[in-house]
């Protein structure tokens, strides 16, 4: 009996069962999971709409924040949405920026759930005069183990938010925080919510 004892305060005492946040295998997911969020930024940054092919399962589902937009199913149109978003920009010759900030993750074996902020920077071409806009929003994101090393975006649904939810937003350990943006000059401007 004492030696059953011994081996369970043995076995509770290993750190990844007495700190679940500190598991191998937990940190592994964390990891495969936050490696989506900057191939998000490099198709904003470079416009590339087939980069988000890779973040996205076949099956996915995308609810837009639009309430005159339907909901989008299938890896095809989700990809179609972001090149017409990007054409979009590239016509104004201009360019935009995005990050996230992950404030919770949820794993349900191979399934994820992460909520956070985001918050999308968008530069226009400097002949226009324009100052430089931002607009923010709140998003969850369902995602799925489909391989060994690679988890991807099952579901996707966002609306907008304050900039401020993004900027104060606090990091989370092991979860995706991206960079800080600069502050914005002084001639920019808030995009309202819509």
């Amino acid at each position: 009996m004492r030696f059953l004892l011994l081996a369970l305060i043995c076995l509770l005492s290993h750190p990844s069962f007495a700190n679940p946040a500190k598991n191998p295998s937990v940190a592994s997911v964390d990891r495969l999971i936050n490696a989506n969020y900057p191939k998000f930024i490099k198709a904003f940054t470079a416009l590339e709409a087939e980069v988000t092919r890779d973040i996205y399962a076949e099956d996915a589902s995308y609810l837009s924040e639009s309430q005159s937009k339907e909901i989008y199913y299938g890896r095809e149109n989700i990809v179609g949405i972001y090149q017409k978003f990007f054409d979009k920009i590239r016509t104004k010759k201009a360019h935009i920026d995005v990050d996230f900030r992950i404030l919770n993750r949820k794993i349900m074996g191979n399934s994820a759930i992460d909520t956070g902020y985001y918050l999308v920077r968008f530069y226009p071409a400097e002949e226009t005069g324009e100052p430089v806009s931002e607009f923010a929003g709140k998003f969850a994101i369902g995602t799925r183990k489909v391989a060994t090393d690679l988890w991807q975006i099952t579901l996707d649904t966002n609306n907008r938010a304050e900039p401020s939810f993004y900027h104060n937003a606090k990091p989370v350990p092991n979860l995706y925080y991206g960079r800080q943006f600069p502050s914005l000059p002084v001639n920019s401007k808030k995009v309202p919510k819509s």
